[in-house]
């Protein structure tokens, strides 16, 4: 399994905003919703072995994490407002602690980044994609990894210091700032080609 960690630190948290509206009143949920399309399309098909944490940290109610399994996901399209509706309809049900199921393979719940970081790390590795990391190119990628990414924000110094208590591998894609969606695609296809 593969999974993803996208934080979005202004995202909103409440399912009032409009669909014509995601990057601006929806908090820059573009940027998360474009990191789904990456982390789960294929050309006909959707990768069953994939999992993301949108975490949400913005708006009235953080934080909130809405979490994508890929082998139980439907009705996700390709498009950014379907699946921005999908998240407004998992920021619309009602949360009493535990995870509550959205659609299917779409939960929602109240976990924190610290929460979230404690229980993917009893999963697999955690790896920070990070400017100043390991090449990625060549890397022997360890099973089950845990991508961690930020929006268009870096991660704060608190959030830096939960993610290090795991002791993650810092890991570059390239010589350059890429947007997550487009680090998301990359991991894929190195681990794709490492894998034949």
């Amino acid at each position: 399994m593969k999974y993803f960690v996208i934080v979005g630190h202004k995202t909103v948290t409440t399912g009032d905003f409009k669909l014509d509206d995601i990057s601006g009143g929806a908090g820059r949920l573009d940027i998360l919703i474009r990191c789904v399309n990456s982390a789960f399309f294929l050309s006909h098909n959707i990768r069953k072995d994939t999992e993301l944490f949108m975490l949400l940290l913005g708006g009235n109610d953080p934080p909130k994490t809405i979490r994508f399994c890929g082998e139980e996901l439907r009705y996700l399209n390709p498009d950014e407002r379907s699946t921005s509706s999908l998240v407004r309809n998992a920021l619309m049900k009602k949360l009493n602690g535990d995870e509550v199921r959205s659609s299917p393979g779409i939960y929602v719940s109240r976990m924190s980044f610290a929460d979230v970081m404690e229980m993917l790390s009893k999963k697999g590795k955690i790896i920070y994609l990070k400017e100043d990391g390991v090449d990625i190119k060549g890397m022997k990628m360890p099973e089950d990894p845990v991508f961690v990414i930020s929006d268009n924000k870096d991660l704060t110094d608190e959030e830096e210091a939960i993610l290090a208590g795991y002791g993650p591998e810092k890991i570059s894609i390239g010589p350059h700032s890429l947007h997550g969606d487009h680090c998301i695609i990359i991991v894929h296809n190195e681990i794709d080609r490492n894998a034949q």
